[in-house]
């Protein structure tokens, strides 16, 4: 008989991840979350802004500010609401605002200004989800509450009001398995490094980066707890995992009568087992689950589910009843509970939307603006409500731009045309923290009324980015709105292609990541004239720290494009045998990575160190922090073991543009394969191969040393790059 899970609970759990987390009723937020949320953004001037807490609109949240100078008013439907409203205020008046990346308040003046016309604004969908399920991983799995804390602050200012929540996701299957046959050990060894651990939550992985600690899964408890809090204070709806089938290995063998389907592999995983939903021991496996769930982080309104992703097998199991007993196991624990799903690939199958109540399901809809075949989600869905989603970003690229012609084209046509499901918008880049006009842009789809304009949208970013208006910021961002965020769907891409410095060396290759564009999606030429835009805005406007975090992506832009004009060159160099030039054009081509290695290295947010340093500081011993290490660096570069990283094509899926990765292992790469090719040429043979795992896995797993903290002048860089463009 399985242990108590008090018992079980009391026993593995550090006090401060203990405790059971109540969810509130409708409009019971805590007066002041706002508030607080304001004196955390705008220290010297929150005290000039009231909150109210006012009823929706026909069902709808909205908000309207209003005021004189030094005395605003912001009402709104909820704290995070209010947020959103001030935010507006802030973007479309005072001429400031706070983003992912950067921002702009220094230059407020010490009373906020008048708000003349009062702001106002109500959200044309329900639902505004925010993150990927690769988020976790991607962005930060070893960010702290400081971090989160203010993630959920800019994401109320944005609008969203439902946001993913996967920590502490580790902590509810390790103690609901215990319960079901298998030691401390065993989930332990079962639950990978949280850098990975998002695929193993989408059934597509398990055990690598691993063994977690108890120490490590008390803490991450803890995290999960603070975070889901914070959102309920703030009136947004933490997004928690559900639980559709997942199995460590043997459990068929465990427990007498249950019955597994094998799942086959992924990328060079072995997936975990499938336990059939259709049985009781599913059912009792689901009901510890949601019952542990809901003791460590309360109950929510929406669960986050995706049966068969990417390749997984039903084998002799029907979908849809299968899907009926995953939806089954949710109502019985959480009644009036919204299954969330995925949109991506064959996600979800018919077979899904036809077996559940279509009403309290919504898809998450990850390429509307990806495929042109994509044109009638009514009809593809059976009418299941669903978000208008985007993933402009693959693995943490830090490639800039989106397809935003296609959102503000296809996001009020579909929204209005009738019998429209659409339902809400989802921003699903698949690392956060990349793309502040991106984000702004897609989040203002569900408060604007009508069409948005992008030659104007794009003309008011340029002004609350920087301050004020300015004839270079505007040129540089109308620049920027017609290549990078002037791209369409007709390719089927919705990401920005990567660049070839992070790539494993040959001379014909035209991508880094298995899966990404093999060509640039806009004029390079046309995208540097925004550089020596950027560089004459006026002195005033460029103290910011959104002007450097732009000034930092279009220079870093600029550079990673020259690798494509650049390669064929050294290419044609070695065909035709000129040592010289092959010589000469090589080092030009390390001379931009070094270069390159200076600009990233001027930014906190492209600083390898950084993610090295919080993944250490999560671990209780030296074996643990070189464990958390390998796991949090084994995702930037190789991403699993040897045939994973070959066979399954991850390696480099998550490469980006940051010091210590482009003058680390990206140039060593580059610098290993010319020295070859230069020899090859010397002595009159074919180069030798290059076994690129091993020198990659060598690296990662030697000592690394890399800098946590920023170094050099990005204008005086820049100004570098611009003159050798």
């Amino acid at each position: 008989m399985p242990i108590a899970r008090r018992t079980i609970l009391g026993a593995l759990a550090g006090t401060a991840a203990l405790g059971t987390v109540g969810s509130p009723s409708a409009g019971a937020a805590p007066a002041g979350a706002a508030a607080s949320a304001l004196a955390r953004l705008l220290p010297r001037h929150h005290d000039q802004v009231t909150f109210r807490t006012v009823p929706r609109r026909n069902g709808h949240d909205a908000f309207r500010v209003s005021g004189t100078a030094g005395r605003i008013t912001v009402e709104g439907t909820t704290p995070a609401v209010q947020l959103t409203g001030f935010h507006h205020y802030l973007r479309h008046v005072a001429n400031a605002h706070v983003s992912w990346r950067g921002e702009q308040t220094a230059l407020l003046p010490a009373r906020l200004p008048a708000v003349g016309e009062p702001v106002a604004a109500t959200a044309n969908v329900a639902h505004r989800f925010v993150f990927n399920d690769t988020n976790d991983g991607y962005t930060g799995p070893y960010h702290d509450w400081d971090y989160w804390e203010r993630e959920l602050d800019v994401l109320a200012l944005h609008g969203f009001n439902e946001v993913l929540v996967y920590a502490g996701a580790d902590a509810v299957y390790h103690r609901t398995f215990i319960e079901h046959g298998y030691s401390d050990a065993e989930v332990r060894a079962w639950v990978p490094g949280p850098a990975h651990q998002p695929w193993w939550l989408m059934q597509n992985m398990a055990s690598f980066g691993g063994p977690v600690t108890r120490e490590l899964l008390d803490r991450r408890t803890a995290l999960a707890r603070k975070i889901v809090r914070r959102l309920r204070e703030l009136g947004m709806t933490p997004v928690l995992p559900g639980y559709f089938g997942t199995v460590p290995p043997g459990y068929a063998e465990r427990n007498k009568g249950a019955r597994t389907i094998p799942q086959g592999g992924w990328c060079g995983f072995d997936r975990p087992d499938w336990l059939d939903p259709r049985t009781p021991h599913f059912a009792t496996v689901a009901r510890t689950f949601y019952q542990v769930q809901q003791e460590l982080f309360g109950a929510t309104t929406m669960y986050k589910m995706d049966l068969l992703h990417e390749g997984g097998s039903p084998g002799d199991v029907p979908v849809g009843a299968a899907a009926k007993a995953v939806e089954k196991a949710l109502r019985t624990a959480h009644p009036d509970a919204v299954w969330a799903i995925l949109g991506w690939q064959h996600n979800p199958r018919r077979e899904i939307v036809d077996a559940v109540d279509r009403s309290r399901m919504l898809v998450l809809d990850g390429i509307p603006d990806r495929f042109p075949k994509i044109t009638d989600r009514e009809q593809d869905w059976g009418g299941t409500p669903y978000a208008f989603g985007t993933i402009w970003n693959f693995g943490g690229h830090t490639a800039l731009g989106a397809n935003a012609p296609e959102w503000v084209s296809l996001y009020e046509r579909w929204r209005t045309k009738p019998g429209s499901a659409l339902r809400g918008i989802a921003v699903m880049p698949e690392a956060a923290d990349n793309d502040p006009a991106a984000l702004a842009l897609f989040s203002d789809l569900a408060w604007t009324s009508g069409p948005v304009d992008l030659r104007t949208w794009f003309g008011q970013w340029a002004v609350t980015r920087y301050g004020a208006a300015d004839q270079g910021a505007a040129r540089a961002w109308d620049a920027l709105r017609r290549t990078a965020y002037g791209t369409g769907r007709a390719d089927s891409w919705s990401e920005q292609a990567d660049g070839l410095f992070g790539a494993r060396p040959d001379l014909a290759v035209d991508h880094a990541a298995s899966w990404s564009p093999r060509q640039l999606r806009y004029d390079a030429a046309e995208f540097e004239a925004a550089l020596p835009a950027l560089l004459s805005v006026a002195p005033p406007l460029r103290a910011s720290s959104a002007y450097r975090a732009d000034l930092v992506d279009v220079a870093r832009q600029c550079v990673s494009n020259r690798g494509r004009l650049l390669l064929p060159r050294v290419k044609a160099a070695y065909d035709e045998g000129d040592r010289d030039r092959f010589g000469d054009l090589t080092r030009q081509w390390l001379d931009w990575m070094d270069l390159l290695e200076q600009i990233v290295a001027t930014d906190d947010r492209h600083l390898l160190g950084r993610w090295l340093s919080a993944a250490r500081a999560w671990g209780s011993s030296d074996a643990e922090r070189d464990r958390l290490q390998a796991d949090a660096l084994t995702l930037l570069t190789v991403w699993g073991p040897r045939h994973a990283a070959d066979a399954g094509k991850l390696h480099d899926y998550a490469n980006r543009e940051w010091a210590g990765l482009v003058g680390g292992l990206y140039r060593l790469r580059w610098q290993t394969y010319f020295t070859e090719l230069e020899t090859a040429l010397d002595e009159d043979r074919a180069p030798h191969p290059v076994d690129w795992f091993a020198l990659e896995d060598r690296w990662t797993h030697g000592p690394t040393e890399t800098r946590t903290r920023p170094t050099g002048d990005i204008v005086r860089i820049a100004r570098t790059v611009a003159s050798r463009l």
